[in-house]
C-alpha cells in the first residue's frame, strides 16, 4: 500500500507538471529561463524546494540529534542574504538581463574570469551538491522502505540502486522539461512537502508523549534543555562565533550568487514578482527548524545514543512514528524534495555549460534548437557522473551536512568575494580576480586538509573571505581595467523593474523574526528553562518602532519624488 500511494502521488505531480508545460516556448529563453514568466508563488516554492533536499532533512536533523540547535545557522540565517537579494541585487541582475551569474563576471571583469567561475560552479554541482542530494535521498529511502530486507541485498547495493533510480527519474525532468517543468513540479512538491514535513514532528512528539502531543512538547522543553540552544559552544558543530563569519558568507553565496537558486528569480515576469517570491521563500525558511531540527531532537529522546550512524536519525524516526497509511504520501513528498534539488542543479549546470562554455568558446552562432540539444547531452553526462560519486559519500565522517559544507569552501567564498568587489569597485581587473581565486583554492586546501588547523573550518572560510577581498584590492592596484566599469543603464531583460511596495517592510519583519528565533533558542529562552513573555514583549515593541521608521522614511521618499516630478 505504501509503495502504491507513493507511485500514484509521484505520477500525479509529474502529469500535472506536463500539462502545465506542454506546448511552451521551445526557444532557448523558454528552456533556460521559462520565458521570463515565473510568478512569485512559483519562484518562492521553487527556491525553497531547490534548497530543501534530503541533504538537509537527513543532515540537519542528524546534527540536532547528536548535538544541539546550533546547526540552524546554516538555514534560518539565509533570511539576511535573501533580503539583500530582493532589495539590492535582483534589480541589478534583471536590469543587466543576465541568464547566468558568470555573465556578470564577464561584464564586470572579462571573459576568462567568466569561464573560470563557470567551471568552478560546474565542478561544485557535479562533485559536491548533486551527489549530496542523491546520497541523502537514497539514505532516507533505503531506511523507510527497508530496501535491504525487501530485496535481500547489502546496504551498499541498496544505496547504489536507489541512487540510480532517483537519478534517472530526476534527470528526465531536468533534461527534457527545462526550467519551467522544474519550477512547476517544485511548486506542487512544495505544497506537498509542507504538509508531509509538518507531519513528522507532530507524530514524533505525539509518540514521545504516549499519544499526547502536549506531553511530548513538555518533555523536550523540560529535559535535556541544553540541546535547545542555537548558540553553539566551541566544541559544537556550529560555534556561535561562526554565525558572523564564514556561515554568513556561505549563505550569501548560496542565496545571492548560486545559479541553481538565482535562476528562478532571473526568470521572474517582473521585479515585483521576483521580490515577492524571494521574500516568500525567506518567510518559509524562518519556520524550517520545525522540520529540520525538532525531529532530530525527538530522535534523541526516543533512541538516545543507540544509532550507529547519526545520519540515520531522521529516516529511523519516520519509519517508527509515522502511521503506515501515511508513509506512501510522505515518501512521495520526500521524493519530490530530492527531485527538486537534483533536477534544479542539473538544469542550472546545463545552462552554465551552454551559455558560459560551449556557445562563447565553441559555437557562437548556434541555433536555439541545437543549444537545447547540447544542454540535454551535458545534463545527462553531469547526472551520470553525480550518480557514480553519490554512493561514495557514505565513507565520509562527521555527518553528511557538514562534510558537504566543508568541501563547498573551495568555491563559494571566492564567488561571493568577486560579486561583492564587482559591485563595490570599478577598476579591479579580471587578472587580479583570477589570481585571487587560485590563491584561495590553494590556501583553503592547505589550511583544512594539509595543515589541519585547529580552527573550525567555518572560521577559515570567513578569514579567507577577508583575505580574498584584501588580495583583490592589492592586485587591483597593479592590474587595473583599461577603463572603469560602468553598469549599463538600459533594461536588458525587458521586464517591469518597478519594486514591490512592501519589500522593505517585509524584509524588516524577517530580520526581526530571525533575531526573535535566536532569542527563543538561547539561555535567556527555552535553553535556560525561562518563559518567553519578556522576550516577546521586547520584540513586539522593536517591531513597531522599526516598521514606523520604515513607513516614515518611505513617505518622505515618496513626497520627495512627487516634488521632483512636479518641478519637471
Amino acid at each position: 500500500m505504501t509503495f502504491i500511494t507513493f507511485v500514484l502521488i509521484t505520477a500525479l505531480i509529474a502529469f500535472v507538471s506536463w500539462l502545465k508545460t506542454k506546448g511552451e516556448d521551445g526557444s532557448a529563453k523558454g528552456y533556460f529561463l521559462a520565458g521570463r514568466g515565473l510568478t512569485a508563488t512559483v519562484i518562492g516554492f521553487s527556491m525553497v524546494l531547490t534548497s530543501l533536499s534530503t541533504e538537509q532533512l537527513v543532515g540537519v536533523n542528524a546534527s540536532s540529534y547528536a548535538s544541539n540547535f546550533s546547526i540552524i545557522a546554516w538555514t534560518v540565517q539565509s533570511v539576511v542574504p535573501l533580503c539583500v537579494l530582493a532589495l539590492y541585487l535582483l534589480p541589478k541582475y534583471l536590469k543587466g538581463g543576465f541568464t547566468t551569474i558568470p555573465e556578470f563576471f564577464e561584464e564586470r571583469y572579462d571573459r576568462q574570469t567568466r569561464q573560470i567561475m563557470s567551471l568552478l560552479f560546474l565542478v561544485a554541482y557535479t562533485f559536491v551538491m548533486i551527489p549530496g542530494a542523491l546520497y541523502s535521498g537514497a539514505i532516507a529511502f533505503t531506511q523507510i522502505f527497508d530496501v535491504e530486507a525487501m530485496f535481500g541485498v547489502s546496504f551498499n547495493t541498496a544505496l547504489w540502486g536507489v541512487v540510480w533510480l532517483i537519478g534517472i527519474i530526476g534527470g528526465i525532468y531536468a533534461v527534457f522539461g527545462g526550467l519551467k517543468a522544474v519550477a512547476v513540479s517544485d511548486t506542487l512538491n512544495g505544497f506537498a512537502l509542507i504538509i508531509g514535513g509538518a507531519m513528522i514532528p507532530f507524530f514524533a512528539l505525539k509518540y514521545l508523549g504516549d499519544g499526547s502531543m502536549a506531553k511530548g512538547v513538555e518533555i523536550v522543553t523540560t529535559t535535556h534543555i541544553e540541546k535547545l540552544t542555537a548558540w553553539g559552544a566551541a566544541a559544537d558543530p556550529v560555534p556561535w562565533t561562526t554565525i558572523f563569519t564564514g556561515i554568513l558568507i556561505v549563505n550569501f553565496f548560496y542565496w545571492t550568487t548560486n545559479q541553481a537558486i538565482i535562476q528562478r528569480s532571473l526568470a521572474a515576469k517582473s521585479l515585483a514578482e521576483g521580490q515577492k517570491g524571494i521574500l516568500y521563500a525567506a518567510i518559509f525558511l524562518l519556520f524550517l527548524p520545525v522540520m529540520l531540527n525538532i525531529p532530530g531532537l525527538v530522535s534523541f529522546h526516543i533512541f538516545g545514543d543507540s544509532l550507529k550512524n547519526i545520519d540515520l536519525a531522521y529516516p529511523t524516526l519516520v519509519s517508527k512514528v509515522l502511521p503506515k497509511p501515511l508513509l506512501g504520501f510522505f515518501t512521495a513528498c520526500l521524493f519530490g524534495a530530492i527531485l527538486s534539488t537534483f533536477n534544479s542543479f542539473i538544469n542550472s549546470a546545463a545552462t552554465l555549460f551552454c551559455y558560459d562554455i560551449y556557445r562563447p568558446m565553441l559555437k557562437k552562432n548556434i541555433s536555439d534548437e541545437d543549444l537545447i540539444k547540447v544542454a540535454k547531452i551535458a545534463g545527462t553526462i553531469i547526472a551520470i557522473i553525480s550518480m557514480i560519486i553519490a554512493p561514495l559519500l557514505q565513507y565520509g565522517t562527521g555527518g553528511l551536512f557538514l562534510l558537504l559544507k566543508r568541501f563547498a569552501g573551495f568555491f563559494n567564498i571566492p564567488i561571493v568575494a568577486l560579486v561583492a568587489v564587482g559591485f563595490l569597485n570599478r577598476t579591479i581587473s579580471g587578472k587580479a580576480a583570477r589570481a585571487t581565486v587560485l590563491l584561495h583554492v590553494i590556501l583553503y586546501y592547505s589550511l583544512v586538509w594539509i595543515f589541519k588547523v585547529k580552527v573550525n573550518f567555518v572560521h577559515v572560510m570567513g578569514s579567507l573571505f577577508v583575505f580574498d577581498i584584501i588580495v583583490m584590492f592589492i592586485l587591483g592596484s597593479i592590474f587595473k581595467r583599461e577603463t572603469p566599469y560602468v553598469p549599463s543603464n538600459s533594461n536588458k531583460s525587458n521586464v517591469d523593474l518597478t519594486s514591490w511596495k512592501y519589500a522593505r517592510e517585509v524584509s524588516a519583519l524577517l530580520i526581526i523574526g530571525l533575531c526573535y528565533l535566536y532569542a527563543i533558542l538561547s539561555p535567556w529562552g527555552l535553553a535556560g528553562g525561562n518563559g518567553l513573555g519578556k522576550i516577546t514583549m521586547i520584540f513586539a515593541v522593536l517591531t513597531v518602532v522599526i516598521l514606523g521608521i520604515i513607513t516614515f522614511t518611505k513617505k518622505k521618499d515618496n513626497n520627495a519624488a512627487i516634488q521632483v516630478e512636479a518641478t519637471k
